[in-house]
């Protein structure tokens, strides 16, 4: 996989958080579109990609978007899944979360707190949180007994 393209009607406010909240990199951005981006992506002003680890984030903007958050029923991804090493990190995560959601240079489409960290029968333990755009993001750690 190469990259996971967000769609967002506020460029700058998406790219902080994930700068905060990740700790990703600004790799490149892009103003100047193909033929082909705009027959795909009518509107598109502006493209950022963002680096965290070997996972990257393109995070583009659309004139006429409709600023309305993703169909919670309708047809998406409904979350992407980041492993972490240890337990203490999802915590470090979800305060972090807390942090940012206070700050007011981040819009947010919707006002859901991050989930509790929780522990299925296996041992696999995983935090929700939502980004500014109202896309879920799972975070992961698998102990000694999960597999």
């Amino acid at each position: 996989m190469h990259h996971i393209a967000v769609q967002t009607d506020d460029v700058e406010s998406t790219v902080t958080w994930y700068q905060e909240f990740l700790g990703a990199t600004a790799e490149w951005s892009l103003n100047k579109f193909s033929p082909l981006t705009h027959d795909r992506l009518p509107g598109i002003k502006k493209l950022v990609e963002l680096k965290v680890g070997d996972v990257r984030f393109h995070v583009f903007d659309r004139t006429g978007h409709t600023r309305n958050e993703p169909d919670r029923l309708g047809y998406q991804f409904q979350h992407i899944g980041i492993t972490v090493d240890h337990h203490d990190e999802l915590v470090m995560l979800r305060d972090r979360w807390l942090r940012l959601h206070e700050r007011p240079d981040i819009r947010w489409s919707r006002d859901e707190p991050p989930s509790d960290i929780v522990t299925d029968d296996d041992g696999m333990q995983s935090l929700y949180v939502l980004d500014p755009n109202g896309l879920e993001l799972e975070f992961i750690h698998f102990s000694g007994k999960a597999s």
